[in-house]
């Protein structure tokens, strides 16, 4: 049987009922599939806990996950070999556009939780973190809701915007008395359950009725760190898998064999036994997204603009390079002493150099390099500004700067402290740390770094 004749993933496949529904997730992409979904599939009560899933702009990916069901494999791409799973969690793939089903499973009272991975322009908040009133398409959403919800029926509004629908989802849950439920952002932004509970609550202010007073009493904001290097799937990869599958899958997903969750807040109406899954609930998550976002978010923002000139296109491949090797320990070395301790963060170190170093996980440095400022303003600059201020010189931390303003200012010498002003005043004021980028610059990329 050829690869095209094997019979596709459908419902026959299922090994267990098909969970009920009581997670909602906005945004399905590859990253929940092989973050959230995976967790939720291992957990020990799996069985009650469904998730429907809504895209984002695009409905194609629901469409091909409806055709199996919801089905998909997720492939751990180790070292040595893959491993193949089923995952099941996702009982339903929908259209993002379909309001009418989002109000349908908010209004149910056995619906919980509801997870997003949302990138920081997808929640449309402004410097300040309250909803941007510049922005057009919550501009149209939010004058579409106010009108909306005073006129009363609520099946024929349309948001387009993920706080849209969230909050025409709330208000249908706070109309049907459906109870509270726990909203769970998974993203890499610092804080980002206190970024949505401000957006959704500033906005729920601002239309009418008692939307706001239901935030307020029933609504729970909960933070996470999410981590688990999910490039993205390539036709190779889709081809490689089929020819050894028993059923076809069109849209697996590849993943490294690392995994980790850690989270902050209440769940008011349950939630699934992740804990027993491998997540970590913690009471502060403030020291643990720091030591994801520095070391390795950090150190892959680091080799994505350090690799490339020296001729590296993955992360693999740039981590394998000694003298960019030495430089992400280096950076890793100023960042330790801003961390607690109690992180075990000797143990962390050497677990992302295995990672890193993994051939069999194409982690693209053009794909890691975008949105290159606002990475450093969270991956780099708080370390550097952290070191200026015990009074050392933040060497390290140039490295991935310089990198920065070579790539994006053919004047970066001339008009150095007017680019690192983009990233930091601190930074740009700081005589020594502009002659450290002003040297790494200038010497790029032949000299050893520091």
């Amino acid at each position: 049987m050829t690869t095209v004749d094997r019979p596709p993933l459908s419902a026959a496949d299922r090994t267990m009922p098909r969970a009920p529904i009581r997670i909602v997730h906005l945004g399905l992409g590859a990253f929940h599939r092989a973050h959230q979904a995976w967790y939720t599939a291992h957990a020990p009560d799996a069985a009650d806990w469904g998730i429907a899933a809504f895209t984002g702009r695009s409905p194609d990916l629901a469409t091909a996950l409806s055709r199996q069901d919801g089905l998909y494999t997720l492939v751990e791409r180790g070292p040595d070999g893959d491993r193949d799973e089923l995952i099941e969690s996702v009982v339903a793939a929908i259209d993002g556009a379909d309001t009418g089903r989002l109000l349908a499973l908010l209004e149910d009272p056995a619906v919980a939780v509801v997870t997003l991975t949302v990138t920081e322009a997808g929640y449309r908040l402004d410097a300040d973190g309250a909803p941007d009133p510049d922005d057009p398409e919550l501009a149209v959403d939010l004058a579409t809701l106010r009108t909306g919800f005073a006129a009363g029926p609520l099946e024929r509004l349309a948001p387009t915007t993920t706080l849209g629908r969230l909050l025409l989802g709330l208000e249908a849950r706070r109309r049907r008395a459906a109870g509270p439920i726990a909203l769970v952002s998974c993203d890499n932004l610092p804080g980002n359950g206190g970024l949505l509970r401000r957006g959704v609550t500033e906005a729920a202010a601002s239309l009418p009725g008692a939307l706001a007073a239901f935030v307020a009493d029933s609504v729970r904001f909960v933070s996470t760190s999410v981590d688990r290097i999910t490039p993205r799937t390539t036709s190779a990869d889709v081809v490689a898998l089929n020819a050894r599958a028993a059923r076809r899958d069109d849209v697996p997903v590849f993943t490294e064999p690392f995994a980790d969750w850690v989270l902050s807040g209440d769940f008011p109406a349950g939630r699934p036994r992740w804990e027993d899954a491998g997540a970590r609930f913690v009471a502060d998550i403030e020291p643990w997204e720091h030591r994801k976002l520095w070391l390795l978010n950090g150190a892959h923002t680091l080799l994505s603009f350090t690799g490339p000139p020296r001729g590296h296109a993955t992360v693999a491949e740039a981590i394998g390079d000694p003298e960019l090797r030495n430089a992400v320990e280096g950076f890793w070395d100023e960042a330790a002493p801003h961390l607690p301790s109690a992180l075990d963060l000797p143990a962390y170190r050497a677990a992302l150099l295995d990672r890193f170093d993994n051939p069999r996980i194409e982690h693209r440095l053009a794909q890691i390099a975008q949105d290159g400022t606002r990475k450093l303003r969270l991956r780099i600059v708080p370390v550097a500004e952290a070191e200026l201020a015990s009074g050392r010189a933040a060497a390290a931390c140039a490295v991935p700067v310089a990198g920065w303003v070579a790539q994006q200012h053919p004047d970066a010498t001339e008009r150095l402290a007017e680019h690192l002003r983009e990233l930091s005043p601190v930074l740009a004021d700081d005589e020594g740390f502009r002659g450290l980028v002003a040297s790494l610059i200038s010497h790029r990329p032949r000299t050893p770094l520091p």
